[in-house]
């Protein structure tokens, strides 16, 4: 059986969609620490990030680098600031988190709980950007 994110790239799943291209694909994270929280993964269902081939895991980050420049013209902060967990889903992911202080990445803190309207409204302006 595919695992969530397979079931994402697969239209299983809904997600509010930022962006996508053949290998990757970039939406809102749902349990997201600020608002604009991405997740960018690859199409192919590889565990750990560093497992990935090297020209998988350089287009991925180069793809990150363009949805992390989308997200910044949306919302505001002071930088986009990218993390590397692996552990909450077997599915190499790179999280894209607006922040505007170090204590904004930590994964310690509530999750925020946006309403479903106004996370499809963020999506929409991240994408049309």
């Amino acid at each position: 059986m595919a695992g969530l994110f397979m079931r994402i790239v697969n239209g299983e799943i809904p997600c509010h969609k930022i962006a996508e291209n053949d290998d990757f694909l970039a939406f809102l994270d749902i349990n997201p620490l600020r608002k604009g929280h991405t997740l960018v993964i690859p199409k192919k269902e590889i565990d750990y990030i560093f497992d990935l081939p090297d020209d998988t895991l350089s287009k991925m980050m180069i793809f990150a680098a363009e949805v992390a420049r989308k997200i910044e013209k949306v919302i505001p902060c002071q930088r986009i600031g990218v993390s590397v967990i692996g552990l909450e889903v077997p599915h190499a992911h790179v999280h894209l988190i607006p922040m505007d202080a170090v204590s904004d990445m930590n994964f310690s803190r509530p999750k925020l709980s946006i309403p479903e309207d106004e996370m499809a409204a963020i999506a929409e302006s991240i994408r049309n950007t």
